[in-house]
Order: structure tokens, then sequence, then C-alpha cells
């Protein structure tokens, strides 16, 4: 069944509506609470409709194998200290739901597990982001289709055979895909953005896109050119901090760069009737030749 737009937190997103505006500060807080209230201040400032983070249970995601590989971090000298260090529990998340609604911005989350599914279902989320990561995961993305929540799909990594059956599996559900590519920073000739009509053309989904290039022009193409519908970045306070996850982020200046142009495409664009002006009235009058 052909679906144009999906309903985030009492948004409409889709066809025919402003371009929604996701801020993914994911890891970027580098498990500093306070680092995540900036994130959501800027992603406010810019003029973003949400802010989206990451929920994992650590040893369910990551092999022991993983968990023990040596790795050097501010939290220890083993991947497992790093990954731990970085995930939010109860009490930040807590803070953040609190923050949100004070701040008036919408937030969510990707959830990698069912059991964060569960922890995340206790702050009822406007909706959930797959990770293209976790498309092929099909116990996980039924565990949170029979949450009955809009679901955003990131297809990066991933085949038209394994988009086809990840949508198979969330048929029912009031899903949007994004085109997405899976590599940090992505480079220009890689983000092939006539995706997003190959993949609106064979779901007859309302499609979005998930930006890792480090400028900003390429997302306002996106909707520009090809009508995502929602633009997710990732986003980071200074691109030199500590942590693997902040390169290819947007700093404040480019998300309010990302948001104006949007917002200024809007008004450029128009409705596509052709009319004189008021404004042109006394021109015509002046230039053109009377017969």
């Amino acid at each position: 069944m052909k679906r144009d737009s999906i309903t985030i937190g009492g948004t409409k997103v889709g066809e025919g509506q402003s371009c929604y505006l996701v801020a993914e500060i994911g890891i970027n807080h580098n498990g500093d609470l306070e680092l995540a209230k900036k994130l959501v201040d800027r992603a406010v400032e810019a003029g973003f409709h949400a802010v989206k983070f990451q929920k994992r249970t650590v040893d369910v995601v990551y092999s022991k194998a993983e968990l023990e590989r040596p790795r050097e971090s501010p939290f220890g000298t083993t991947n497992g200290q790093l990954k731990y260090g970085l995930e939010f529990g109860e009490q930040q998340f807590n803070s953040i739901d609190a923050y949100c609604r004070e701040k008036k911005i919408q937030w969510f989350a990707s959830p990698w597990d069912e059991a964060s599914v569960d922890f995340l279902e206790r702050y009822k989320p406007v909706c959930y982001k797959i990770a293209s990561a976790s498309l092929t995961d099909d116990g996980l993305l039924r565990h949170m289709k029979a949450k009955k929540r809009p679901l955003i799909l990131s297809t990066g990594m991933s085949t038209l055979a394994q988009i086809d059956h990840a949508v198979e599996v969330l048929r029912g559900a009031e899903l949007m895909l994004l085109h997405t590519t899976s590599t940090y920073p992505s480079r220009d000739e890689d983000l092939n953005l006539a995706c997003i009509n190959t993949l609106r053309d064979r779901y007859q989904l309302p499609i979005g896109y998930s930006g890792h290039e480090t400028g900003v022009m390429p997302s306002v193409m996106a909707v520009v050119g090809y009508g995502a519908v929602l633009v997710e970045r990732h986003i980071t306070l200074n691109r030199a901090m500590w942590g693997s996850d902040h390169a290819a982020r947007l700093e404040p200046r480019g998300m309010e760069l990302l948001a104006e142009y949007i917002a200024q495409w809007r008004k450029i664009r128009g409705d596509g009737t052709k009319r004189v002006l008021d404004a042109e009235i006394e021109i015509q009058k002046k230039l053109r030749r009377v017969g």
C-alpha cells in the first residue's frame, strides 16, 4: 500500500510538508550528560525538530571477545570499558526526557536490541529509528513493530533484496525509509542521492536522507533535487573533540545553515501556479510596448 507520510509526535512528515530535521546526537555526548544537553541546545537553536540518541545492552550487542579487545580511551584500556562508558542508563535518559520536554524538542533513539526497545518504551517515544546495522535483524524489527510506533529504517550497507525483506517484515507498520551511505565520512562520489528516487518508486513510502558527509550541500540537495522529506545529520560541538564519532559531524554553524537553506528552498519553490505579481504590474507598464 502506498504511503506518502508518517506522523512523528503529532507532526506529519512526508510529501507536501516541511522537511523534518533530526539531529543525531548518538554517542557524541562522550558519556557526559551535560554535553548531551548542550547538543540538545544547539539543535533547538538551529531549528531542528528532533534529537536522536542510541541505546544498547552492551553485553548483548557485543561479543565477549569484542568487549575484551584492547582499546585506549578515557574510560580504560578495553573496548568494553569504552562501550559501557558511553552508554546512558535510566538516570541519564530520565534527564534527557525532562530536558527535551523543557526545551520543546522531540527526541527518540535507535535501539540495538530488544531489551533496549523495552527500556525506551517507558518514555513513550514518538518513533523508533532502525539503524542500518540492524536492517537484517528480523527479531529486533518484529519487536519494534509490535510496539505500534512509527518506524524510520536506514538502508545503508544493504542490498535491495535485503531492504525488500525488511520492508516485508515491517509490513503494516507506519514506515519511512532513509537513503544513506554507511561510510564515515562519506565521499561525495559515494552519496548516490538518486537512490532516493529509486527507493520511493520501489516501495511507495516516504523517503528521507541520513547524511554522513562533512558538508551541508549534499543534504540540501537531497531535499531540493530528490524530495527527501526528512534529513538526519550527526552533530557535534566541535569536530576536533575526542571520540570516534565526531569527525564527520555537523558543527553548530553547519546545523544553522542546513536549516536555513532548506527553509529558504520552501519559499523559493513556490506552488507552481503561474501568476503576475502585483509588484510586476508597474514594471510591465514601463517595459512592454503597447500594441
